[in-house]
């Protein structure tokens, strides 16, 4: 199953989290459900609603950071949640690629919100990266953080150099 799709039903269910304030075992249950089926899809769904969701406030605090010109509650609800969802994947999600991840983000905004959200989030995503290739990703939220892989930097959290690309990549 496309990850795409995945993505999709995580940020119908972070929505019907926001606005209801139901229990995220309920919100798996009623949206998630359509997973089932394929159980990795399933597993990675539940564990992205539940990253986020647990992680939002200081995720929250980040994006305020990347917004500082705009009132974080004028900001569409499904920007607000497309972006979490992002900046969970690039702290919590050392097996993505970050490049994914944004592409992702972008896509989801364009198909979820405003004619300009895909741009937005774009800017944020792009600043937040760019914070974890300088500082890590341990420098931007309490406790740190691993982050490795495509496109961020070696694994080696000592050394913030970019991971040279080989002909396979």
């Amino acid at each position: 199953m496309r990850r795409r799709i995945i993505r999709e039903k995580v940020v119908q269910a972070l929505y019907a989290h926001e606005i209801s304030g139901d229990p995220l075992e309920h919100i798996n249950a009623c949206i998630l459900i359509s997973l089932a089926a394929n159980k990795p899809a399933h597993e990675f769904a539940k564990r992205l609603v539940a990253e986020t969701v647990a992680h939002s406030e200081e995720i929250d605090k980040i994006i305020r950071l990347r917004v500082a010109n705009w009132d974080f509650k004028r900001i569409a609800i499904l920007d607000r949640l497309i972006l979490r969802m992002g900046i969970c994947e690039l702290l919590y999600f050392q097996e993505i690629p970050p490049k994914v991840t944004m592409n992702e983000a972008i896509e989801l905004a364009k198909l979820f919100s405003t004619e300009r959200s895909g741009q937005f989030v774009n800017g944020v995503l792009d600043a937040v990266l760019a914070d974890i290739k300088e500082r890590g990703p341990e420098g931007l939220v309490e406790g740190g953080v691993t982050k490795a892989g495509r496109g961020l930097y070696n694994g080696d959290p000592a050394s913030r150099t970019p991971k040279p690309r080989t002909k396979e990549q």
